[in-house]
């Protein structure tokens, strides 16, 4: 992997150039950190203003036919799985939060748009555990109009979506180091 570019000088071809050239260390968790952090902030702020403008049971259109904002609160997880298992949800957050600031600082093979993402996840997850800690449920306020799904909010968005596009660049990343390998010369 990064022996094959130190040894020709350049990434082995169809390698993703931040696969070889990493930021150090502190950078990496400092970048993990800071998107964390900007997800958790725009996650709480959204939730604060639903808790001061809306009303629970009483929707208001956002956009005609197909959002609705409509204030709940919410003690399971996702789509209302798991009802009161807040706390298994808050250690599943800090599991994620704990993976992923190893990842920052021990894997510098690890791409920086994965580790931004999964950044995204824990962001995510950390938005909703101050929810639960502090309110006992999490502040849902997103409802589709035109489909019948579920209510949710922006950490929810964050984990969903973070989820799907890490899987896509895990994959993506899986493939280049096996090429790769392929392309290292045996010693």
């Amino acid at each position: 992997m990064v022996r094959a570019a130190e040894k020709y000088g350049r990434a082995p071809d169809g390698l993703n150039q931040d696969f070889v050239r990493t930021p150090s260390r502190v950078a990496r968790t400092v970048l993990f950190v800071l998107v964390a952090a900007a997800v958790v902030v725009l996650d709480q702020l959204s939730k604060v203003a639903a808790r001061a403008e809306l009303v629970p049971g009483e929707p208001v259109t956002l956009i005609p036919g197909v959002m609705d904002l409509s204030l709940t609160f919410n003690t399971g997880a996702a789509f209302s799985l798991g009802e009161g298992a807040g706390p298994v949800f808050v250690l599943i957050a800090a599991a994620i939060c704990g993976i992923g600031l190893w990842v920052a600082w021990r894997r510098q093979d690890v791409p920086l748009s994965l580790l931004a993402t999964v950044a995204c996840v824990a962001g995510g997850g950390i938005g909703n555990a101050i929810d639960r800690v502090a309110f006992g449920a999490v502040t849902d306020f997103f409802k589709t109009t035109f489909m019948n799904f579920a209510i949710f909010n922006v950490a929810d968005v964050f984990v969903t979506c973070g989820v799907l596009v890490a899987l896509v660049l895990w994959w993506r990343w899986d493939a280049q180091m096996e090429r790769a390998r392929n392309v290292e010369p045996s010693a």
